[in-house]
């Protein structure tokens, strides 16, 4: 991944929308909780009919994601449920596939994850405060680096996975969800840093009204200005 935000070959958490609503039915329920992903979903899916779009909105539920899509499952198991999740929430909760291949055994069960190789909540959500927190691991520094196999960690819980590289890919793998009984895993990596400009919108984070650095004094004016238009309920 280029080092400057944008500069990336990766695809974008928009492609991926734009490719999975290509691939979508009116049987289709699209769901999911944590991440920047909530963010770009509520301003690019189009939902085609009622209870076709699950959110969790407002705590950011990390961890939600397969729990709740397993759920929806048991409430409509004649609608195709597609989860898009991020690598931090998964590992969160993961363990809720093996609940729904082994325990539950779902013969129908299909779900889509798209898990990108990167956890980038924090990487735009928290860009008022003006400073990183080690919320991507490109910016952490270990000895060891995480170098998690989605994949084969999704296969070992029960689930058909598979990694893709381009959005062509994961086309191609999108095809072949109504052959796949259980859960169905397709991993991409993407690139944490674009977002789609319209919406205006902006995640109420506080950011420090007292610091010994530029950047965050001036995050914090920014902050008081975008607060004089926020619509008081």
């Amino acid at each position: 991944m280029a080092d400057a935000p944008g500069v990336t070959a990766l695809p974008t958490d928009m492609q991926v929308i734009g490719a999975v609503q290509r691939a979508a039915t009116d049987d289709t329920v699209v769901m999911c909780a944590a991440g920047t992903m909530p963010e770009e979903l509520h301003k690019l899916w189009k939902s085609t009919r009622p209870i076709s779009y699950h959110m969790e909105y407002g705590f950011s539920c990390m961890g939600y994601e397969i729990i709740g899509a397993m759920g929806i499952k048991m409430a409509r198991p004649e609608r195709d449920v597609i989860c898009f999740t991020g690598d931090g929430t998964y590992m969160i909760a993961n363990s809720e596939m093996a609940t729904a291949q082994l325990v539950w055994g779902f013969p129908s069960l299909s779900w889509l994850r798209i898990i990108a190789a990167r956890a980038a909540s924090t990487g735009r959500r928290w860009a008022p405060v003006a400073l990183r927190f080690n919320n991507l691991l490109k910016h952490t520094i270990h000895d060891k680096p995480s170098n998690i196999d989605f994949p084969a960690h999704a296969a070992a819980m029960g689930a058909t996975s598979v990694k893709v590289g381009s959005i062509v890919e994961m086309e191609e793998a999108l095809t072949k969800c109504g052959d796949i009984k259980g859960p169905y895993v397709i991993v991409i990596d993407t690139d944490p840093y674009p977002s789609t400009e319209r919406g205006g919108t902006w995640w109420d984070v506080g950011v420090p009204s007292v610091s010994g650095r530029a950047e965050v004094n001036a995050a914090r004016e920014k902050y008081e200005t975008q607060k004089q238009s926020q619509r008081v309920q």
